[in-house]
């Protein structure tokens, strides 16, 4: 694969600055300019984006800026002969760090300080509201570089830790790791459940009525893969009810969430949007796995976190 040209799509301004993204990926052997949706595109373009177009079909390589790839049409690409890579293996510490702010936020009761430092109310949580991480177990659902990231920190705060993933193999600071047929047992006894999964057939509408009454009453869901995973009449009826304690999401079915939507009003949800990967540094990091693509591809190598 012979890359004569990085064209960075506009849609890359939805995760940082366009003219970052092009400063960062800039070489002495390499042209790197910005384009819109009139550009059209050769067998000598990698094509740097946010979002899918029809158009980049006709380049040699796709890169997506973001892991998830449900957006693009895996099958088109593979009929077409055109490469897609994804962004997967980058996130491994911005998003388990978001992770960790949220269930701090919960055990430590801080989003209901903050909400009520609005009306500068002093009021002080029952005495049986907070409680600490250490000793809670958290459930993790997809074991990738993510997963493995919300782990590993869960357990350096002496959390107990079990996973789910496809293979079932262990992994380094997973107490235990369930396949996802045995998704109701490893969810029943979790204070936490983190979803970090990709979404799939499989995965789509994973979390339903029935998995949010296997957990606990004092449990909280945290969504950090996909809004179409979790079943969302499902999860606010399980908030309204009590079925479970609260939830942080930072994915969600509708982006941006509607103004009406009735989690913006719920004092047990955490809404982010969609920035748990978000960084400073995020153009930095795409453009370290662009540019070892094309040295790899002049190699005639495989390219790395390629889909397609």
């Amino acid at each position: 694969m012979d890359i004569a040209r990085i064209a960075v799509h506009e849609s890359v301004a939805k995760a940082c600055p366009l003219e970052a993204m092009v400063a960062a990926l800039q070489g002495p052997d390499i042209p790197v300019e910005i384009v819109g949706d009139d550009a059209a595109f050769d067998a000598g373009d990698c094509v740097v984006t946010f979002s899918p177009r029809n158009a980049f079909l006709d380049a040699a390589w796709v890169h997506g800026i973001r892991a998830g790839y449900d957006e693009f049409d895996v099958a088109a690409y593979e009929a077409a002969g055109t490469a897609l890579t994804n962004s997967t293996g980058i996130h491994g510490d911005t998003v388990p760090e978001t992770v960790v702010g949220y269930l701090t936020a919960f055990a430590r009761r801080l989003h209901v300080y903050r909400d009520r430092q609005r009306d500068n109310d002093w009021t002080q949580e029952p005495y049986d509201a907070p409680f600490t991480l250490t000793g809670e177990q958290v459930c993790v659902v997809g074991l990738g570089t993510i997963g493995q990231g919300v782990a590993d920190r869960a357990d350096a705060l002496g959390m107990d830790v079990v996973g789910v993933r496809r293979s079932g193999d262990p992994t380094e600071n997973v107490e235990h790791v369930y396949t996802p047929d045995e998704l109701d047992t490893a969810v029943a006894d979790a204070r936490f459940v983190v979803l970090c999964c990709p979404l799939t057939k499989e995965t789509d509408g994973m979390v339903d009525a029935a998995l949010l009454a296997q957990m606990r009453t004092d449990s909280y869901l945290v969504n950090v893969a996909r809004g179409p995973v979790v079943v969302e009449d499902a999860l606010l009826n399980a908030l309204d009810t009590g079925t479970i304690a609260g939830a942080a999401l930072d994915a969600h079915w509708a982006e941006p969430l509607p103004d009406d939507h009735p989690l913006w009003d719920h004092e047990s949800a955490i809404v982010t949007p969609h920035v748990a990967a978000a960084t400073s540094r995020y153009h930095e990091d795409i453009a370290a796995l662009v540019r070892e693509n094309v040295e790899r591809a002049t190699r005639g190598e495989s390219l790395r976190n390629r889909v397609a």
